[in-house]
């Protein structure tokens, strides 16, 4: 078992990291106070077919709890179903002493942490995140939902009571998932640890290869890179924003194909190629990156993307200011800075990239 303090200016919570990690749910929420008069146990179809029994059984029978499911899939990361469980959670009692579990991946966490962040002006929440993306998504605070028009448009910054990653429940996701979770794992490398990248270049040559202490070892690393920077800009008012490297043109095309089709990583890597490719300092990256990413088994770009429409989504990102599109570089490895486009500039560089593919 491994544990990472998450240090933030409005709230410090653990990460427990390991395998059964589960079992220390029960003391964690032994350990709140106020006590919790009950609980809401938030997941999907498949994780709650898989997991819900193990979080029943380490709560035990010291708390009542309920349990709601919604579909699987980031498109149900919607306005429906955040009012489904806020109206759930009102038919139930919830009270300001009540705590929300997130069970699943970044979609149940984002989902389930907006609840808890609005539900009566805030209760608390527990993240147990169950895929390899989620080790980048429960850790920092955002929460939020979806709109038509963009990607995690609408949501709050809430911080969890702590993080409980079993990491056993990795062992089944299916390979685009695990895909999905390894490209915020190389952002992480990217960003800010050229050595962590180096290791895995060497170790991770398919996708089965992450496994084992080269999983447990890349999960921790990238935790530990995301807790160094939202220590130091919790609210994303300054260096938070490189953790969006590869992201603005990712989102774009997930609001594109309306999350179908395409997994959030999946979009986040082809963004990395294109942010890499901006500059000739780091083209070089990109034509490696993009060959162990083929190697690895990440899709093409998805057929029949407008440029002109990728271009919109993009000037509508939360990093834009001013009509301006803000992409996060990279100077080198280790070394993410953020660089101002007009529109019609990189509308030009995007459709060259897309040529190139």
């Amino acid at each position: 078992m491994n544990t990472i303090q998450i240090t933030t200016p409005s709230k410090n919570y653990p990460v427990f990291v390991g395998p059964n990690a589960i079992n220390k749910l029960h003391s964690v929420l032994r350990n709140l106070k106020p006590s919790p008069k009950n609980l809401l146990i938030i997941t999907d179809e498949n994780v709650g077919a898989l997991y819900l029994d193990d979080v029943q059984q380490a709560i035990e029978s010291s708390y009542p709890y309920e349990v709601i499911q919604i579909q699987a899939g980031d498109d149900q990361k919607s306005f429906e179903n955040y009012f489904a469980c806020q109206s759930f959670a009102l038919a139930k009692g919830l009270d300001r002493t009540s705590v929300i579990l997130a069970l699943g991946g970044g979609m149940i966490g984002d989902l389930a942490g907006f609840v808890a962040g609005t539900y009566m002006r805030g209760i608390r929440f527990i993240q147990i995140p169950t895929t390899i993306l989620a080790h980048d998504s429960a850790v920092g605070g955002k929460t939020g939902i979806n709109h038509p028009e963009g990607k995690n448009m609408i949501g709050v910054f809430h911080q969890p009571e702590a993080v409980i990653y079993s990491t056993e429940y990795l062992s089944t996701l299916p390979e685009h998932e695990k895909r999905s979770g390894f490209a915020e794992v190389i952002k992480h490398a990217l960003i800010a640890d050229q050595n962590l990248y180096k290791m895995l270049r060497k170790n991770i040559c398919t996708i089965d290869d992450l496994k084992g202490e080269h999983l447990l070892q890349a999960l921790i690393r990238g935790i530990e890179i995301k807790n160094n920077i939202v220590t130091e800009d919790e609210k994303e008012k300054g260096i938070r924003a490189y953790l969006n490297f590869g992201h603005t043109l990712g989102h774009a095309i997930e609001s594109e194909v309306r999350y179908k089709g395409i997994t959030h990583g999946e979009a986040v890597a082809h963004g990395m190629l294109f942010a890499l490719s901006l500059k000739k300092e780091t083209a070089h990256i990109a034509i490696e990156l993009k060959k162990w990413l083929n190697t690895l088994g990440y899709p093409p770009l998805p057929k029949h993307l407008s440029i002109p429409s990728l271009i919109n989504r993009m000037k509508k990102d939360k990093k834009a200011e001013k009509g301006t599109i803000q992409m996060v570089l990279l100077d080198r490895l280790e070394k993410p800075y953020l660089s101002s486009y007009e529109a019609e500039e990189l509308e030009e560089k995007l459709t060259c990239f897309f040529e190139e593919k």
